[in-house]
């Protein structure tokens, strides 16, 4: 089992940057592919990036290649989400989730547990 909670969403102008954090507690972080994925008001979720157990492989979303980059700390249980150049349609939650598949999964279903999420809002 293992909880996760996100953190640093916020309010912010178009062209600008955020870091989202995921913190697991329970089992360790670094035994488990952790993704990231969102969900604007009258949308589906939609998958963001995912990094594999060992950080040796990441997977993105082609709408935010090259401006977002996901990495890990497993020492410190966190995966982190530096989201730059924002766009007012990168607007949504989002949410940290854990899979216990060892390379990055795009599918939410391939992920057994979910964060509460954190509001991501981008003025232009």
């Amino acid at each position: 089992q293992v909880q996760l909670e996100e953190s640093g969403g916020g309010l912010v102008q178009a062209g600008g940057s955020l870091r989202l954090s995921c913190a697991a507690s329970g089992r360790t972080v670094g035994s488990y592919t952790t993704g990231w994925f969102r969900q604007a008001p009258g949308k589906e979720r939609e998958f963001v990036a995912a990094i594999s157990w060992s950080g040796s492989y990441t997977s993105y979303a082609d709408s935010v290649k090259g401006r977002f980059t996901i990495s890990r700390d497993n020492a410190k249980n966190t995966v982190y989400l530096q989201m730059n150049s924002l766009k007012p349609e990168d607007t949504a939650v989002y949410y940290c989730a854990a899979s216990l598949l060892r390379t990055p999964q795009n599918i939410d279903a391939k992920y057994a547990y979910w964060g509460q999420g954190t509001q991501v809002t981008v003025s232009s």
